[in-house]
């Protein structure tokens, strides 16, 4: 008789007995994790009560566990965080770009609070607030030292409700009845044809309704004869996913895979794919990228690059490869957290930043070059993950001259446009309006007596080598030649106010267009002198150029 049936039974017998001790020690690691768990909670529970009892001073027990909880997730990544009940409606605001207020940015300038954009069409702007109006009362409330967020809050409120918002405007005190209303901040702030044959999509957010937003835009494109299109996604920070799956949707077939997502559990590992049928697979597309453009923009980017459905033009994204969930917590707070990576078509993932590692000060580890791995497109076109989307055109950044910093952030460009405003009643078109040398000159004069100086870069050299030389001794032998160097150098705000009049004025402009056709104006004004858009335009009228930056180069 045949000993098979015994050699089946002893080796089912071992690998029941490996089974279940592969299972008890899987339930004794999970026991031992969750005791770990109970035990710390209790430890701090405990911690919380002696101290509210025993601590020389009064505590706010809210307060001091928001702070445990929030430094507890900062050990984790940035985009982990706690969201309290009362954080709620800004939450909201954040994802789905909607809220019931007055439909204005505030925000501090030179320590006042002030309106520095009402957004075009909802009550603030409807109702005559204009950027640069002092804010001194919300209702009875007097908010002239209150923080922004206070402010923000008291202007929001149910739609249809009554508020009344005091400012000041030059020398005058205003009173304006404003009537709350939902407001719907638009994904696409400015769409519009750069040239006779050329579409320009401004894609600024990716909260409810982006792609819907994109798609109108590129309808109505199309219907003013765009054959040709760019796509501009820089400073977008990201947002909701469908809405970038949807918008990638807008130029590939249906049934394509845009990103798939993978984590610690199989509930979030999914794959999304095209569902529609796009609006136009074949129109010449240019997507415009920067290091800001972060998440769902490098989503849509990275996917239309990986299909070669499109030519990227800029500088290289920010490198944001994980996916957020939002989970209900007790007495109605959430905690947003990190629950997975996303890979685009090609395999890759972009995160650049390896949060898993941290350095002596905490930081996460950038991915090395060494360790960064190669992909390929459809067409072949080699790419690579761990550090962003890569352009397949860079433009660098442009540099500004220390004064036009100064003059910017110092706020004079601001405050001459204030008193620009009250005294101009309209000026031509965003693309038509330019800066006059009457206007500079008027600006230059208003500057006299205030306070903009500056270092420049080789000043800071020569203030750097002074630190060196008096450090290493060397200062006393070198001091002469060092002071000589220094007077040969040192600038003149007269000087650099003629050197650096055309960015100066390019700042202005930019000011100026605000007040009269707010944030879609800025948008429009910028085509004219936009390195990006220009080199877009370049590679748009050049077919041969277009078709060859798609291929692999050999």
């Amino acid at each position: 008789m045949s000993n098979t049936p015994k050699n089946y039974k002893g080796i089912s017998i071992l690998l029941v007995l490996i089974l279940s001790a592969g299972l008890l020690f899987a339930f004794s690691v999970k026991n031992d994790k969750l005791f770990a768990i109970a035990k710390n909670l209790d430890i701090f529970a405990s911690l919380v009560r002696e101290l509210d009892s025993y601590y020389v001073d009064e505590i706010d027990p809210d307060e001091l566990v928001s702070i445990g909880i929030n430094a507890m997730l900062e050990e984790l990544d940035p985009y982990t965080e706690f969201i309290p009940e009362e954080d709620q409606d800004d939450f909201r605001m954040m994802t789905t770009g909607e809220y019931a207020g007055v439909g204005a940015l505030i925000g501090n300038r030179t320590g006042t609070n002030m309106v520095l954009m009402p957004y075009k069409g909802f009550p603030a702007q409807v109702g005559g607030l204009r950027i640069g109006d002092e804010i001194l009362r919300v209702d009875s409330v007097d908010v002239v030292k209150k923080n922004t967020a206070d402010i923000s809050s008291l202007l929001k409120g149910p739609a249809n409700t009554k508020v009344l918002v005091v400012v000041k405007r030059g020398s005058d005190t205003l009173h304006v009845d404003l009537t709350r209303k939902k407001i719907v901040i638009s994904n696409v702030p400015y769409h519009g044809m750069i040239d006779s044959e050329t579409g320009y999509i401004k894609l600024s957010d990716f909260t409810t309704n982006a792609a819907t937003d994109v798609r109108n835009a590129l309808l109505d494109l199309k219907s003013r004869g765009a054959t040709k299109l760019v796509l501009d996604v820089r400073d977008n920070p990201g947002g909701i996913l469908k809405e970038a799956i949807e918008i990638v949707n807008l130029f590939i077939p249906k049934g394509k895979e845009v990103v798939r997502t993978i984590g610690k559990l199989q509930s979030v590992n999914s794959v999304y794919k095209t569902e529609k049928s796009p609006v136009d697979k074949e129109i010449p597309l240019v997507v415009l990228i920067n290091e800001r453009s972060a998440s769902a923009a490098e989503i849509v980017a990275g996917a239309l690059q990986d299909y070669d459905r499109a030519v990227l033009i800029g500088r290289k994204t920010f490198g944001k490869g994980l996916v957020q969930s939002t989970i209900p917590l007790s007495y109605n707070s959430q905690v947003k957290l990190t629950t997975a990576k996303y890979y685009i078509p090609s395999g890759r993932c972009i995160q650049a930043i390896d949060y898993s590692q941290k350095d002596d000060e905490g930081n996460g580890y950038n991915v090395p070059d060494s360790l960064r791995n190669e992909f390929k497109t459809k067409n072949g076109r080699r790419v690579l993950d761990g550090g962003g989307i890569e352009p397949d055109e860079v433009i660098e950044s442009p540099t500004y001259a220390p004064i036009t910093y100064s003059l910017v952030a110092r706020s004079l460009v601001f405050e001459y446009v204030n008193n620009f405003a009250l005294e101009n009643q309209e000026i031509a078109s965003p693309r038509e309006f330019e800066v006059s040398n009457k206007i500079y000159d008027d600006f230059v004069g208003w500057l006299e007596g205030k306070d903009y100086d500056y270092t420049t870069r080789v000043e800071k050299t020569i203030e750097d080598l002074v630190t060196f030389a008096e450090k290493e001794k060397y200062y006393d032998d070198i001091k002469e030649d060092l002071e000589s160097l220094k007077k040969s150098v040192s600038h003149s705000k007269e000087q650099d106010l003629l050197t650096f009049k055309d960015e100066i004025k390019e700042a202005l402009k930019d000011e100026i267009v605000s007040r009269y056709y707010y944030q879609e104006g800025v948008v429009e004004a910028s085509l004219n002198k936009d390195d990006e858009i220009s080199e877009s335009l370049k590679v748009l009228k050049n077919s041969t150029q277009y078709a060859s930056m798609l291929k692999p180069k050999i």
